[in-house]
């Protein structure tokens, strides 16, 4: 399968945006969210798959297990495969970020 190289450009939309995913990748899923404030993604995990957030605007927390962290504009988030999460608009802005998840490969196991 051949896959084409790709630019998309970023709305302003108050909207989820798919950015990329398969058949447009191998298997790469991104998007952009926009949580309005006092708003949450809500808890979930990426089962088998890693995630990296990129955060663009606004503050909040990013809930990893059973620990909180503060996050916003110019941080990044790492979260493992299999870690219940949840990202959560603790300002009185919009908190927008992109997130990137991909197939987890040489887990040791």
């Amino acid at each position: 399968m051949t896959i084409e190289p790709l630019i998309v450009k970023l709305n302003d939309s108050t909207e989820y945006q798919s950015l990329l995913k398969p058949p447009k990748t191998f298997g790469l899923h991104a998007g952009r969210v926009y949580l309005k404030p006092g708003a949450e993604c809500g808890q979930h995990t990426t089962g088998i798959n890693e995630e990296m957030l990129v955060f663009l605007s606004g503050q909040g927390q990013a809930v990893l297990g059973e620990k909180t962290f503060p996050v916003g504009v110019g941080k990044i988030t790492y979260i493992p495969p299999q870690t219940i999460h949840n990202i959560k608009n603790t300002s009185d802005k919009p908190l927008i970020y992109i997130f990137c998840v991909a197939p987890a490969v040489g887990k040791g196991e």
